[in-house]
């Protein structure tokens, strides 16, 4: 493809995106898709000879539309809102187009010096002090696994540059949430720490982690000659977007030396709103945090933000510097390489850079804001109807409900829970993901997809409704 094949090709392509971020609203939210569908469509084996570009825009029509669910149409009320302002997909877009990687700063100093710049800014929109450093990664699984990586260093005196935790004489202890996301239990099986050393504390009745428990959790450790090293608070969980008591669990952490890394992946986007911040009190006193902006706040995927308190640990552990990487500038300048797991990276930055600049704070805090009140209006119509109750509280965007009549308890409640989720995704008219809250089944509604206004949350209420009842 020669340049003017490619503006060509492009000009299809964004017209292509911009009618289907127009009319998605027609199409069924969830994919009827049967399993191999899509596959079966596709040819076993590559094309020997060049297809037209024409045919590529066609299958997406024909195979790839009819084989999604929707995630940024307006009724798409499952998992999280997975964003992608159209501002983000255009920086995306460009950082493909460039195709340059930050191998070091000399390999691309815009690439390094603009994500300074928009970790920076967003560190100032949430509040941030100027203690924190930030860099991007791709999701927060990872940087969860960073911040295990750097605590089980704290913790043991840079115990990789000696025999590493098989040389140590003490099992070292991860302590999180019993509502935690699946990637910190992942994080720290994967850092070495074992899942016999993993403690799940337990929860209050808001599903916050008990901090008394926590602290009485690591004596009876250390009474039992291990060794704490870490603890995980989440601010946001994926359940039910629960609260764990960051300053309380920073006082616990504190005293006893211990790495305190803090899950805000979704709830992080809320934070450029000042009246939600008192959901992290107590920030300013963990060791790292990270947030993921590709949640609710509108970045295309994938964009994770880890900030940390002392970048200088953060490199000594992930620091890489082979000769063929060097330049005279190394001391004047970061290099990003040291700042994670990878040694390339993508230009994610620019997508933030054109949102950011696109939409300014005051209309990302906006949308915000109208999707809190969209919650707390469809939490109100839940609550104030017989047989429909709202089951954790709501401090976001995602309300936990369930339809429990008269003659249901048990399994059988569960069966009909799960019937009428189904029954709703399989209209097509919304989507929605069920989970399990307290043992049994319950149906998490995320609200916060781009388009969502005020009438789709009504018209899933009456959906909701109308296959329950």
């Amino acid at each position: 493809m020669t340049p003017e094949e490619f503006r060509k090709a492009g000009h299809q392509l964004i017209d292509w995106i911009a009618d289907y971020r127009a009319g998605v609203a027609a199409l069924p939210v969830m994919a009827r898709t049967a399993p191999g569908e899509v596959r079966a469509q596709l040819p076993p084996a590559p094309p020997m000879a060049p297809e037209p570009f024409a045919a590529i825009l066609s299958d997406l029509d024909k195979i790839v539309v009819p084989g999604l669910s929707h995630w940024q149409h307006p009724n798409f009320f499952g998992y999280f809102p997975s964003n992608g302002l159209l501002a983000s997909v255009l920086g995306d877009f460009t950082s493909t187009g460039l195709g340059v990687l930050g191998l070091s700063w000399q390999s691309s100093p815009a690439l390094t010096e603009i994500e300074e710049v928009v970790t920076d800014w967003m560190r100032q929109m949430m509040g941030l002090s100027d203690a924190w450093s930030g860099v991007i990664q791709d999701t927060a699984s990872t940087c969860t696994l960073v911040a295990l990586l750097c605590a089980r260093e704290k913790a043991t005196n840079y115990s990789l540059s000696r025999g590493g935790m098989q040389a140590e004489p003490q099992p070292l202890i991860v302590y999180v949430s019993a509502h935690s996301h699946s990637s910190v239990e992942k994080a720290a099986l994967l850092a070495g720490f074992g899942r016999a050393n993993v403690r799940l504390i337990e929860h209050d009745a808001q599903y916050g982690m008990r901090a008394a428990e926590l602290e009485d959790t690591i004596r009876r450790d250390i009474a039992a000659g291990l060794r704490p090293c870490a603890v995980v608070a989440t601010t946001g969980t994926t359940t039910s977007t629960a609260l764990d008591p960051v300053e309380e669990a920073a006082l616990v952490a504190g005293r006893h030396g211990i790495w305190l890394h803090v899950d805000a992946a979704m709830a992080g986007s809320a934070m450029i709103l000042p009246e939600c911040r008192w959901m992290w009190q107590g920030i300013e006193s963990a060791d790292s945090l990270v947030l993921n902006p590709h949640k609710w706040l509108g970045v295309a995927f994938d964009c994770s933000l880890y900030y940390v308190r002392d970048p200088e640990h953060l490199i000594r552990v992930m620091s890489t510097n082979p000769s063929y990487l060097r330049s005279s500038a190394d001391a004047q300048v970061k290099n990003l390489r040291d700042w994670g797991l990878p040694l390339g990276r993508r230009f994610r930055a620019l997508k933030l850079w054109f949102m950011i600049r696109e939409q300014g704070v005051t209309a990302l805090q906006n949308r915000l804001r109208r999707d809190l009140a969209n919650a707390q209006w469809f939490a109100g119509q839940v609550r104030a109807t017989a047989f429909w109750r709202v089951l954790a509280p709501v401090p976001l965007q995602t309300v936990c409900i369930r339809h429990e009549p008269e003659d249901l308890a048990g399994e059988a409640l569960d069966s009909h829970t799960l019937a009428w989720a189904e029954r709703v995704n399989r209209s097509g008219g919304a989507y929605l993901t069920p989970a399990i809250l307290d043992g049994r089944w319950m149906v998490r509604v995320s609200i916060g997809a781009l388009p969502t206004e005020r009438e789709h949350v009504a018209a899933l209420w009456r959906l909701i409704r109308s296959a329950a009842e």
